[in-house]
């Protein structure tokens, strides 16, 4: 019988690890020893997984020896510094920041579309895409193997947990500053009822903010250069045409995107729609007459890609149109680096 590998979570303790120890105790149970690492502020606390209380350790060189597998939930810094210390101790290091992500010699992996991928590590290192971009990649990884894609136009709509803990507990605070007022019918009353942006350039209750992440050339957020850059090297198309613009909402937690998609050739809605039914990682909730389609209250804490609103773009028979939803957290960050050690598990377990 085989063993079962090691398993290293580092960051367990922020927003996206404990999304990941929850996975961790209700998917299939492929690990032997779980360890737990953390930064010296974090160390001693103790953490319950697969129903078992586990101490936190502090993250050291040494914790990473008879590691097979290693999960990074931290910073791009720490991910930098710590990610090639585990390669070097003989684990995989499996990276959910982005600090890797466009190193050519870092595969971008999301099972669903590029499972191969995984095997081809020269560093020691696998890479999880951001969270904005393993929000849709799902559901055009599929339409893209069916009808070869050309084109994508995108606009999303940004939960504050992107932006961390930090952002979760930005909104919930500002979203009872001006619960029970009269504010939001004169212009700045709502910026003058909120005291702490948080991570945010502008107030996001009551309010929708276009812009996510860092200036960039030519007027672009990192975001929205993210979605583009990882959306071609996930894909295998490095002259995929992407034009995204990023935008945070006032909801706490999932992902939602409007897609433009352009295809090769024609396409038609109702056998786009039945292809995606199929496809793993996907739901489809489509029924504008019963005004059925996903929002991100009803998606939130689930694991598949949710898309409606499918049709043919009215003035180009090669385009569909398209909204999507995924929980960031999960599909867009912790699941996703779990299914990428998954697939580990299954190679380090063959006899």
């Amino acid at each position: 019988m085989s063993r079962k590998p090691t398993l290293a979570v580092v960051g367990a303790t922020g927003a996206v690890g404990t999304v990941m120890l929850d996975l961790l105790s209700t998917r299939e149970d492929v690990w032997g020893e779980i360890r737990l690492l953390a930064s010296p502020r974090s160390a001693g606390k103790v953490l319950r997984v697969r129903g078992e209380d586990v101490v936190v350790r502090e993250i050291a060189a040494e914790e990473f020896d008879g590691v097979d597998v290693a999960m990074f939930d931290v910073p791009d810094e720490v991910s930098a510094q710590w990610a090639p210390i585990a390669a070097a101790h003989g684990a995989v290091a499996v990276d959910n920041s982005g600090a890797f992500r466009m190193d050519p010699d870092v595969p971008l992996v999301v099972p669903e579309v590029n499972p191969d991928a995984a095997r081809d590590r020269p560093k020691g290192i696998i890479s999880n895409p951001n969270c904005t971009t393993l929000s849709m990649i799902v559901v055009l990884g599929a339409l893209d193997r069916a009808y070869s894609l050309q084109r994508i136009v995108v606009a999303s709509y940004q939960a504050a947990s992107g932006a961390g803990q930090a952002g979760i507990d930005t909104l919930r605070d500002q979203i009872a500053a001006v619960a029970s007022t009269d504010v939001g019918d004169r212009p700045g009353d709502v910026r003058a009822a909120i005291s702490d942006l948080g991570p945010f350039p502008a107030p996001l209750a009551m309010n929708v903010v276009p812009w996510a992440g860092s200036l960039k050339e030519d007027g672009y957020s990192s975001e929205e250069l993210k979605v583009r850059n990882e959306s071609r090297k996930i894909l295998g198309l490095p002259e995929l045409k992407v034009s995204a613009t990023c935008v945070r909402v006032p909801v706490i937690t999932t992902h939602s995107l409007a897609v433009h998609a352009e295809f090769a050739g024609p396409v038609d809605a109702d056998e786009a729609r039945s292809l995606l039914v199929n496809a793993p990682g996907v739901v489809v909730v489509d029924d504008p007459a019963a005004l059925e389609f996903p929002t991100p209250a009803d998606v939130v804490g689930t694991d598949p890609t949710y898309v409606g609103r499918i049709r043919r773009a009215v003035d180009e028979p090669n385009a569909l149109d398209m909204f999507m939803c995924g929980d960031n957290l999960r599909k867009g960050a912790a699941l996703n680096t779990a299914q990428i050690a998954e697939l580990l598990a299954a190679e380090f377990s063959q006899p």
